[in-house]
C-alpha cells in the first residue's frame, strides 16, 4: 500500500485503520486525521491498539492535535499502566494538553511512583502543564528525585502558587544541580535576593 493517501480515498484509509500491518494503521490514522475523518472511536482504537506502533502514533495525534474527548482522556489515563514506558510517555504528553482535574490523580500517580525515570519526568510534565492544584503535592515530591526529574518539577512549579511553592523554589535555589538551581533562579520574581 501506498504510503500516502488522497482526499478521494477515504474508504481505503478507513480500511487501512484496520490492516494487519501496525505501520499502515499507524499511517493511516494519520492520514484519517489529515482528512478530517478521524472520528472518536477510531482515536480510541489506535490508543487501545496490540502494536506498540500504532499506541505510540495515537497518543502523538493526540498530543499534537489536541480534541477533548472524555473517551478519548479515558483511553489515555488507561495507557499510563501500559508495559511499554514510551508509550506512557507518550499519553502523558497527550494528557498533558488534552487533560483535566480528573486525571490528576492518575498523573499523580506515575510521577510518584513509576519505575521508569521517563514516566516520572512525563508526569511531572504534564502536572506542569495541567496547573491543577491537585497535582502540587506530586511536583512537589518529585523535587526529591533524579536530576532531570527535578528540573523538570522545578519548572512545573511556575504554574503553581503559594507559600509551598516559594519555600519550594527557595530550596531549589540550593539544589546540587546546577540546572535545578538556574531553573529556580528563573523563576524567581525579578528584584528578590
Amino acid at each position: 500500500m501506498a504510503a500516502g493517501f488522497d482526499a478521494p480515498s477515504a474508504d481505503l484509509v478507513a480500511g487501512a485503520m484496520r490492516d494487519a500491518d501496525p505501520a499502515v494503521r499507524a499511517r493511516a490514522h494519520g492520514a484519517a486525521h489529515r482528512l478530517g475523518t478521524r472520528r472518536v472511536a477510531d482515536r480510541v482504537r489506535a490508543l487501545g491498539d496490540e502494536s506498540t506502533l500504532v499506541r505510540l502514533r495515537g497518543c502523538e495525534l493526540e498530543a499534537r492535535y489536541p480534541s477533548p474527548s472524555v473517551r478519548v482522556r479515558a483511553a489515555l489515563v488507561g495507557l499510563l499502566g501500559d508495559d511499554e514506558p514510551l508509550v506512557v510517555v507518550a499519553a502523558l504528553g497527550a494528557l498533558g494538553e488534552i487533560g483535566s482535574e480528573s486525571c490528576v490523580a492518575a498523573i499523580s500517580s506515575v510521577a510518584a511512583a513509576h519505575p521508569d525515570a521517563r514516566c516520572r519526568e512525563a508526569a511531572v510534565a504534564a502536572l506542569g502543564s495541567l496547573g491543577e492544584p491537585a497535582g502540587l503535592d506530586a511536583v512537589l515530591g518529585a523535587l526529591s528525585d533524579k536530576p532531570a526529574i527535578r528540573r523538570r518539577a522545578t519548572v512545573a512549579l511556575a504554574a503553581f502558587e503559594g507559600p509551598r511553592v516559594e519555600s519550594a523554589l527557595a530550596a531549589s535555589l540550593e539544589d546540587r544541580d546546577w540546572q535545578v538551581r538556574q531553573a529556580a533562579e528563573a523563576l524567581r520574581p525579578s528584584g528578590r535576593s
